[in-house]
Parts: C-alpha cells; structure tokens; sequence
C-alpha cells in the first residue's frame, strides 16, 4: 500500500502544479478541506475512493492512471484520460515497427488487421497516426449515410 500511496501523492502534486492550481483551489473543487488536499500530497492520508474519482475529473486523468501512473518510468506526466505513450520503437530497414503490447491490447489489435497510416506534414503538429482499418469504414460508412439522409431531406 505505502508504494500505491507514494505514487498517488506524487501524481496529485504533479497534476495540481502541471493545472497550475493551488491546494485550495483543489479542496474548494472537490469539496474537502486544503490540509486534506496536503495530507494526500504528501502521503500522510489517502483521498476515498469518492474524493480520487472527483480528482481524476478534475485533472482530466484516469482513476487507473491517478493512483497507479509512475512517471519515473516514462519521463513524462499522467496522460490526458484517453491519451497515451506506448513508448518508443525502432523502425527497421524496410520501414517495418512492432507495435508494443500494452497498444496491441488497449485498442484490440490482432495479427492480420489493416492498419492505415496518415501523415501531417504541418512544421508545428508534423507526425504519424496509424488508425484500425475497420474504424476508418465505420466511420465512412457513417459519413455516407448522413450525407444520404441530407440528400433525401433536399429531395422534392
């Protein structure tokens, strides 16, 4: 418990200072005193399950990721609640990655599904997304048919 309760002060101090609000700013948002919000920080308490899930709303994180998130082994900040860091890979000579485990589960990806690659060139936001084959037709078939029903309601 004392290492779970470690990592939990650490990410409530990191999260309040990266939204750049203080201790009672927190315990006016989640409805607690500001020598709570300290005993957390600083591990002398534990916020209830109530008050984590309040915080993890708060800071836009996962309950997963507020209690368990280490940053010390990725170098970065609890992620957004929906975002993530897999990790780093290497590209091989021909182009070829290995997606690492943790994404393959997170998003259901079995060995022969399509993946589609799509690129921005834009200087400030340049990078790569790979996308689930059958997310792309999901939502073409969508687009399809909402552009169906807006032909049907010009009809005469």
């Amino acid at each position: 418990m004392k290492k779970q309760t470690s990592f939990l002060a650490r990410n409530l101090t990191v999260l309040r200072q990266l939204h750049k609000l203080s201790q009672e700013e927190v315990a006016e948002a989640v409805g607690v005193s500001r020598q709570a919000v300290a005993k957390w920080e600083s591990g002398e308490s534990a916020p209830d399950i109530v008050n984590c899930d309040a915080l993890a709303q708060l800071y836009q994180v996962s309950l997963d990721n507020l209690i368990h998130y280490d940053d010390r082994k990725t170098s970065m900040s609890i992620p957004p609640k929906g975002k993530h860091m897999f990790g780093a890979v290497k590209v091989g000579e021909r182009g070829q990655i290995v997606l690492p485990k943790r994404a393959r589960e997170v998003f259901h990806i079995q060995p022969g599904d399509i993946i589609v690659v799509l690129g921005d060139e834009n200087p400030e936001m340049a990078g790569i997304a790979l996308v689930k084959g059958e997310t792309i037709l999901q939502s073409t078939d969508l687009l399809r048919r909402a552009l169906r029903a807006v032909d049907e309601e010009d009809a005469p």
